[in-house]
């Protein structure tokens, strides 16, 4: 290649770096995030959302007509991409598709009752929604456009009063939950609730104990091997990651001593973590001290969850890393709850 050609290809090529800088940050900027799951599970995803509202639509015929019956549906619809798209997230799960969706319309229709004004009963009945369903636990996007639907629903809503609540909200949730449950069943990998996917899979066996240092090509792997929708991104998982790692770092490992009554976490990450309650502790050989101690214990999280168990005491403490304590439904370690 000649020194006039090399000239001309540098420029090129620093334009072209550019350029891709310029598209990577774009991308980044809109969120814009590669789809790793297969053909297979979104026809499945489009299935599922197909029945549900095929069911959800019968419902609501019988109770609301014309046009009010498209807003009643058009808040299911967004139920139905959280359920059969994304089926094992949080926002998806029962008592967020139920709850959800019945404080919203309690908040939509008391705010379409004493609120003359139609645009501020609108912004309020969202607002409140919102506050209510972080307060509750309950957070359903969805649940936003019932409260919504409550206030700009039309004469056919809002005759329906505090009923509207009932018939159509509940009575649509239940025959949407219903063929989430059914339809989900029928795949192995995508049994809904969550709890019932979890009980399906195994822990994954690490192929060595060198402890390798995880990477952002890992967790970008990990998701794509799950072919499940997950609303979260590689970087946030390892950014996450990384804080889990710190905190552990912070803790100190394996208890000195056993508390009956107390509870005790393996430390462990996944279908292996487990939370075990020390029921009792009891001498079963004379004169050996802790060597002859026995421990009774319960699992109250994680890993087969309400088995009893017996160890001995050296054994529980080998497998115990530390303390913990439940604070705002959260298991944390006593030393990072007292502080």
């Amino acid at each position: 290649m000649g020194l006039f050609q090399t000239n001309l290809l540098i420029p090129n090529m620093k334009l072209s770096i550019r350029a891709l800088r310029a598209l990577s940050v774009s991308r980044s900027i809109l969120g814009f995030e590669s789809n790793s799951t297969s053909p297979r599970e979104k026809a499945i995803s489009g299935l599922g959302a197909f029945l549900g509202i095929l069911m959800v639509c019968w419902v609501s015929s019988f109770v609301v007509r014309g046009t009010d019956a498209i807003l009643v549906v058009a808040s299911m619809g967004a139920t139905a991409v959280l359920l059969f798209a994304v089926p094992h997230g949080t926002l998806s799960q029962p008592w967020a598709l139920m709850g959800g969706h019945f404080v919203s319309a309690l908040i939509g229709v008391t705010c379409a009752r004493y609120i003359p004004h139609t645009y501020l009963a609108a912004a309020l009945a969202v607002g409140l929604a919102v506050g209510v369903m972080y307060w509750t636990n309950c957070i359903h996007p969805p649940g936003g456009a019932t409260a919504l639907t409550a206030v700009l629903g039309g004469e056919s809503i809002s005759n329906l009063g505090y009923w509207y609540m009932i018939n159509p909200v509940l009575l649509n949730t239940l025959a949407i939950l219903f063929v989430a449950v059914s339809f989900n069943a029928l795949f192995s990998w995508r049994r809904y609730p969550n709890h019932f996917a979890r009980k399906q899979k195994k822990p994954v066996e690490a192929l060595s104990e060198t402890g390798a240092s995880l990477t952002h090509e890992d967790f970008s792997a990990a998701i794509a091997r799950m072919d499940s929708y997950v609303d979260v991104s590689a970087d946030v998982l390892a950014e996450l990651f990384e804080y889990a790692t710190k905190h552990a770092d912070e803790q100190s490992t394996h208890p000195q001593t056993l508390t009956v009554g107390a509870f005790y976490s393996n430390g462990q990450v996944g279908y292996r973590w487990c939370v075990r309650e020390l029921l009792d502790m009891s001498l079963t050989t004379p004169y050996k001290g802790e060597a002859g101690q026995q421990v009774i214990y319960k699992n109250v999280a994680g890993a087969d969850l309400y088995e009893t168990g017996l160890s001995n005491v050296e054994a529980f403490k080998r497998w115990a890393r530390y303390e913990v304590v439940l604070k705002d439904g959260r298991w944390l370690p006593v030393k990072a709850a007292t502080h």
